[in-house]
């Protein structure tokens, strides 16, 4: 029913009103009585098999929802009903900020892809956390945390600090993200000496809380061996739980879109298909050159069961959707987990 009816209608729209108006009609559908039970019915899909036990926290099944379709934590109840068995909210920082001036989100349908450049645009930290102290499914729920776009690289560290500080109570992992090419210059934050001492500040705090959640790192697709090297060496150094691979690309190799349109919608990061082959490229280093001992949550490019197993064969252990969520609607989920279970 998406792809033949609601997919075009969709499509026929600015990509961010589009994405406003699945909210609203997810929170409509929830509000009818049996509505969030009609979704569970359409696209729910739990087993025993397909849980998952990683840093600690057990995940019902392996399909997550990344950041940045949820950034302030108004869906967790839907989205667990459409059958995610974890979901990201954020990027999410210490104060409101509106992001990028509009249009800032556009699609790419002949390579199934996105570009954004929405510059972390949320309600703050705050906000997201006094959503989830009311939320009633007890799915994992991970917090993807930045730095307002006014904060000094120089003072990012309080900026992550206070965001942790703000939502450790209701999020079950953290995700620093230092890899989004929205930002200006942020980036500059995943080289060695930045990111270690960033790293290390949020560690501290975290480790002081009564009950430290798992830090993970979030990182670009664009970087060297020699930097992913450099990753893992600081992954050990500063005790993070994890790493989520990867983020968005600067990349614009080998698009079917003509040049010229591309470069017509401006900077922005890349996601969806064209991200794949890169993003499982990326995890499977880390998996080799860590043997396996650093949990690596997959993402990038999934738009299929098969794209799911890709990842999980070169060495993730979970998964995250994002734009292939957008381009084959809410029942990838479902194919997903059922071709998991069917391959054990």
């Amino acid at each position: 029913m998406y792809k033949a009816l609601l997919k075009p209608l969709f499509f026929q729209l600015d990509a961010e009103r589009a994405h406003h108006l699945v909210f609203d009609n997810l929170k409509r559908m929830a509000r009818v009585p049996g509505g969030q039970a009609l979704l569970r019915g359409l696209y729910d899909y739990q087993n025993p098999g397909l849980e998952r036990e990683v840093f600690g926290l057990k995940f019902r099944n392996p399909v997550g929802l990344a950041a940045g379709f949820d950034k302030n934590a108004e869906l967790t109840d839907e989205l667990a009903a459409l059958g995610f068995g974890f979901v990201e909210i954020g990027t999410v920082t210490p104060r409101p900020q509106p992001g990028n001036p509009q249009p800032r989100l556009f699609r790419l349908p002949q390579d199934e892809a996105l570009v954004n450049r929405m510059g972390f645009n949320n309600a703050g930290a705050a906000a997201a956390a006094e959503r989830l102290r009311h939320r009633r499914s007890d799915m994992i729920i991970g917090g993807n945390i930045g730095k307002n776009k006014d904060t000094p690289n120089e003072q990012a560290a309080q900026d992550y600090v206070a965001c942790v500080e703000a939502l450790h109570e209701v999020v079950d992992y953290f995700v620093v993200n230092v890899s989004s090419p929205n930002t200006p210059n942020l980036r500059q934050l995943q080289e060695r000496e930045p990111l270690i001492q960033l790293l290390q500040q949020v560690q501290e705090r975290n480790q002081a809380l009564p009950k430290p959640r798992p830090l993970l790192l979030k990182i670009a697709p664009d970087l060297t061996d020699t930097q992913l090297d450099d990753i893992l060496l600081i992954a050990r150094e500063t005790n993070l739980s994890g790493l989520v691979a990867t983020n968005t690309t600067i990349s614009r190799e080998g698009l079917r879109t003509s040049p010229e349109h591309v470069a017509s919608l401006g900077a922005g990061g890349l996601s969806g298909r064209p991200l794949r082959q890169r993003a499982t490229e990326v995890i499977r280093y880390l998996h080799r050159h860590s043997d396996g001992a650093l949990p690596i949550i997959g993402v990038g490019g999934i738009h299929s069961p098969q794209d799911a197993r890709e990842k999980l064969a070169a060495g993730a252990v979970l998964v995250q959707l994002y734009t292939g969520f957008i381009y084959e609607g809410p029942a990838i989920v479902k194919r997903i987990n059922q071709a998991l279970l069917a391959a054990k």
